[in-house]
C-alpha cells in the first residue's frame, strides 16, 4: 500500500526548501536535497505538483521528482 501524507505547504529561500508535511515542519538545504532544485530558477521551483495521495512532489519544468517517504526518512530529526 502506498503511504499517504498531508503536504500542507512548500516554500523556498535561496538555499533551502521549507516543507510542512503531516504537521512536521522541515527546513532542508537544497544542496543535500536536489541539485536540480538548487540550480533551478524561482519559477521552476514554484511550479510543482503534489501527487493526489501526497506520496510525492513533481517539478515538471526541471523534471524532478521527490518522494515524501524519502524526505521524511532522510531529513526528519
Amino acid at each position: 500500500m502506498i503511504a499517504t501524507h498531508n503536504i500542507e505547504k512548500i516554500s523556498f529561500d535561496n538555499d533551502n526548501m521549507m516543507i510542512c508535511v503531516d504537521g512536521i515542519e522541515l527546513k532542508i538545504p537544497l544542496e543535500k536535497l536536489s541539485n536540480r532544485l538548487k540550480n533551478a530558477k524561482v519559477i521552476e521551483r514554484t511550479m510543482y505538483k503534489i501527487s493526489p495521495s501526497g506520496y510525492g512532489i513533481h517539478w515538471p519544468l526541471i523534471d524532478e521528482d521527490l518522494s515524501i517517504e524519502g524526505i521524511l526518512r532522510d531529513f526528519k530529526k
